[in-house]
């Protein structure tokens, strides 16, 4: 028996799955969660064997939740559900150790094959989600490609700066990472924002996310 936890933040949605799932005899719904709070705390108390993740939900999200229910000792499978009408970031879900995604538009006899495949360690892609993930993925390479082009003319310093701004990271933060004082990292930024045309730390840190200096 295969005991799913659903988490979605439409009752209806979480509805209409819990009836699909309940039809199949291998398949026992563990519960639902509304959030990807609500999703973890669930994830320990029922020990689900897999969870049905919506990504797009108030307070805590589901690439969040995905994070946290894969830390756990002997996690469950994560597979993520998307309407893939601007769910950008699949691909962070992916890596934050998703098995695999699914449109909420999966015929019934698919998604609880596909359910069925996950369950024994295998990645699932429904057909439209890899199509999506395909243009996603050609979408994050060309946008980090012109973002890299912008940061030719840094110095590798000026880069690691960059680096700590996309992490959120304060000048004394930055310094005391690179360890140097909170003027030359002033200094730096000054020089940094007047090559890359930056306006202000917001620009900064989103370009330093787009060509993928950061860590977090």
């Amino acid at each position: 028996m295969i005991r799913v936890l659903i988490v979605d933040d439409e009752p209806m949605v979480c509805r209409h799955l819990a009836t699909i799932l309940s039809a199949a005899d291998d398949i026992e719904v563990a519960g639902t969660a509304a959030d990807g709070a609500e999703a973890a705390e669930a994830a320990v108390r029922e020990r689900p064997d897999l969870v049905l993740m919506d990504l797009r939900m108030p307070g805590v999200d589901g690439l969040a939740a995905t994070a946290r229910i894969r830390a756990l000792p002997d996690p469950p499978v994560v597979l993520v559900l998307t309407t893939f009408d601007a769910d950008g970031y699949v691909i962070e879900a992916l890596r934050a150790g998703a098995a695999g995604f699914l449109v909420k538009s999966t015929p019934p006899g698919e998604l609880l094959d596909l359910i069925r495949v996950a369950a024994q360690g295998h990645t699932v892609l429904s057909p439209t989600a890899k199509e999506g993930l395909v243009a996603a993925s050609a979408t994050a390479r060309d946008e980090q490609a012109r973002a890299l082009a912008r940061l030719r003319g840094l110095t590798e310093r000026e880069r690691e700066v960059l680096a700590g701004i996309g992490d959120g990271l304060s000048n004394a933060q930055i310094a005391a990472r690179l360890f140097l004082s909170e003027t030359t990292v002033k200094g730096y930024i000054s020089r940094m924002f007047d090559k890359l045309g930056c306006d202000n730390r917001t620009q900064a840190g989103l370009l330093a996310k787009a060509a993928r200096l950061t860590s977090r």
